[in-house]
């Protein structure tokens, strides 16, 4: 949905603002969410998933609502980004508890809801925003989610062990832990990039004079792609490893942001490179947990070591989309550049944690991964 936002607000909804200026409030919300990270984690661990949920969905939902009063040209961040925050990494730490083997298969198909809510997401704004105003499609919005969070809440279920005892979970050694840390090293630059699809594709295509009914399209169609690389990157993880899988996501997805330099992308590029760009994104989103699950030493360190590598990326999500608005200078060429280069960055440093986390492993005669 953000990109609809950016374009609505660019062209109609906030114009006294910069694109960079604008993106801050899609990038604040993405960085609160990711900042609750550690703190959601550690109480994830210590059983408060129930607490989590319900709080996050209560404060997520009434920020819509309220978001529908909001008048052109008003400056808002937050409050979205702190109920996403405390709901976001339950909602995806809560699968490891139900499945040890094929984790990372299982986490593709839960995470593929998200896909299916992000091709009809943008459609449904696209067509309300723009044809019957903005507290409309907000409303309209608003009430589906909220129906869908109770639904969430009522069903999902962790599994914590019976008289589980503390968390072993230590800040020294995780922070010590030199393949975990690399890949945490990998996400800030990852963060940087990823996203910038997401937010720019339907500005960019409107931009180049693609038909206006394709462009409000490209995002439904990221996110239409992303229904298959939330499943097929996951399965095939569970059988050659998450590193193995996840290096080559990122860099096609580098290859998918670097087309976008393309001087003239016509309407069928632009839906290939939406399609092909949705599998790749999706596929690094739902398998970073999973990874991050395997670096685990042990099932209750899950939360805090998930929480905390959002949180240390939390600066680069926040960061990466008004740096690249702020790059959009007449056209879109230093912002793909900026966004294409820090995926390539992240994946070299996902090789290089790969090759700790290997050397580790077949040290402690443990299988390869």
């Amino acid at each position: 949905m953000r990109s609809v936002y950016q374009d609505f607000y660019v062209r109609q909804f906030m114009t006294r603002y910069s694109p960079a200026e604008i993106a801050w409030i899609g990038s604040c919300q993405i960085a609160i969410q990711f900042i609750l990270g550690l703190p959601v984690g550690k109480l994830f661990d210590a059983g408060y998933f129930h607490h989590l949920m319900i709080v996050g969905s209560i404060i997520y939902c009434f920020s819509l609502w309220a978001l529908s009063l909001a008048k052109p040209n008003q400056y808002y961040l937050a409050r979205m980004g702190i109920g996403l925050g405390l709901t976001f990494l339950p909602a995806l730490a809560v699968a490891a508890h139900h499945f040890s083997q094929r984790r990372g298969l299982a986490m593709g198909i839960m995470t593929s809801g998200a896909s299916i809510g992000g091709i009809i997401f943008p459609i449904m704004l696209n067509n309300l925003l723009f044809r019957h105003g903005f507290a409309v499609g907000v409303r309209a919005t608003a009430a589906l989610i909220t129906a869908l969070m109770l639904f969430a809440n009522l069903l999902i279920r962790p599994r914590y062990r019976k008289n589980q005892p503390a968390s072993k979970a230590s800040l020294r050694i995780i922070l010590n832990d030199l393949p975990y840390m690399i890949f945490v090293a990998a996400g800030v630059f990852i963060m940087l990039g990823i996203f910038y699809p997401i937010f720019y594709l339907q500005l960019y295509a409107i931009k180049q004079g693609i038909r206006e009914k394709i462009a409000f399209d490209t995002i439904a169609l990221i996110n239409a792609g992303g229904v298959v690389g939330r499943v097929i990157p996951n399965f095939l993880a569970d059988r050659v490893g998450s590193f193995n899988v996840i290096i080559p996501v990122i860099f096609l997805a580098a290859g998918c942001v670097l087309a976008m330099l393309a001087v003239a992308l016509k309407s069928g590029e632009i839906i290939a490179v939406s399609l092909l760009y949705g599998m790749m994104n999706a596929g690094f989103v739902s398998m970073s947990p999973a990874l991050l699950a395997e670096l685990s030493t042990d099932k209750s360190e899950i939360g805090i070591r998930m929480g905390l590598w959002f949180s240390f990326t939390a600066a680069a999500a926040m960061a990466g989309q008004p740096l690249s608005g702020a790059l959009i200078l007449g056209d879109f060429r230093w912002s793909t550049v900026f966004a294409g280069l820090c995926l390539c960055v992240g994946g070299s440093l996902s090789i290089l944690s790969r090759f700790f986390f290997l050397r580790r492993r077949l040290g402690d005669g443990g299988p390869a991964l």
